[in-house]
């Protein structure tokens, strides 16, 4: 069964993850550059629906490990109420920010940015908060970055020194359009912002509740349903030691031989080309093979 999935798993989780969200169209305008160059390691890490998948909920847990963004997060959006909708939004806003052209990336990115300009709150511990805060955005982006550079290295390839240092600089452009301008831009500058950060983190019945909506929603196609928990689990283990400890969630990574069976879906799902995907298409787009990426 989990031979079969290798195969067949990637294309339909990548299928899966783009039903129903608003139609972006990679293709056009043609030649126009992304934010982000073909040959760099974004474009990598971000083909592989496998590991955007583990990296995402990995982010939302350490967002989530924040109280501001917490409330932010739960007061303010539908992830509680009709979480696959909101899922698959934050996915294909990865894959705009990443893929898209330039023109069309700034225009999403802007309609964020208005978006986050209205949320504002106050904690159940009485802490203000506002969506477009710079702490919180530069922490937003940090995380974002983490779980899915961190994903991909651990699951797909390891990734250099180098290209996790470059995967960090070529999210500047980007984290500057939303507002994060003090985003790290190196994983020296993650590492020392999640120490600064470390103290501010707590345990919450909403990351628990969390975990148990991402492991259950119908997120994945319905011959990989017996997958979904196991990478759930696999994001909870790509979160710093330290932190799955600080989350009371250390009990709930990776079983033993659960890491070999994802890193056989990660390596096939990076070598499989999907035409009518982001990846593939703003290949086309900037005058590169559909399978440029792959291989």
């Amino acid at each position: 069964m989990a031979h079969q999935a290798a195969f067949l798993g990637p294309a339909r989780l990548f299928a899966r993850q783009m039903e129903g969200v608003p139609k972006v169209d990679f293709l056009n305008p043609p030649g126009e550059a992304a934010l982000a160059s073909p040959d760099s390691v974004s474009w990598q890490v971000f083909k592989n629906p496998v590991s955007l998948f583990i990296g995402g909920i990995t982010a939302v847990l350490l967002e989530l490990a924040e109280p501001r963004v917490r409330s932010g997060v739960w007061d303010h959006t539908s992830f509680r109420t009709d979480p696959l909708p909101r899922m698959k939004r934050t996915g294909m806003a990865a894959m705009v920010t990443v893929y898209g052209a330039r023109s069309v990336a700034e225009r999403m990115i802007a309609g964020v940015g208005r978006m986050h300009g209205r949320v504002a709150g106050v904690t159940p511990d009485g802490l203000a908060y506002r969506a477009d805060d710079p702490e919180l955005l530069d922490w937003v982006q940090a995380t974002a970055s983490y779980g899915f550079m961190q994903a991909y290295h651990r699951f797909v390839r390891p990734l250099s020194q180098a290209e996790r240092d470059r995967f960090y600089t070529e999210a500047a452009p980007s984290a500057t359009l939303y507002g994060a301008v003090g985003a790290p831009r190196s994983e020296a500058e993650q590492e020392a912002q999640f120490q600064a950060m470390r103290p501010k983190l707590e345990p919450s019945a909403i990351v628990l509740e969390f975990l148990e909506i991402v492991a259950k929603v119908k997120s994945l196609p319905p011959g990989l349903r017996w997958f979904q928990a196991m990478l759930v689990r696999a994001a909870v283990s790509t979160l710093p030691d330290w932190t799955q400890a600080q989350l009371g969630i250390a009990d709930r990574g990776l079983r033993k031989g659960e890491a070999k069976i994802i890193g056989v879906l990660g390596r096939t799902a990076d070598r499989i080309a999907l035409k009518s995907a982001p990846p593939a298409q703003a290949s086309v787009r900037v005058g590169r093979p559909a399978d440029f990426l792959y291989r």
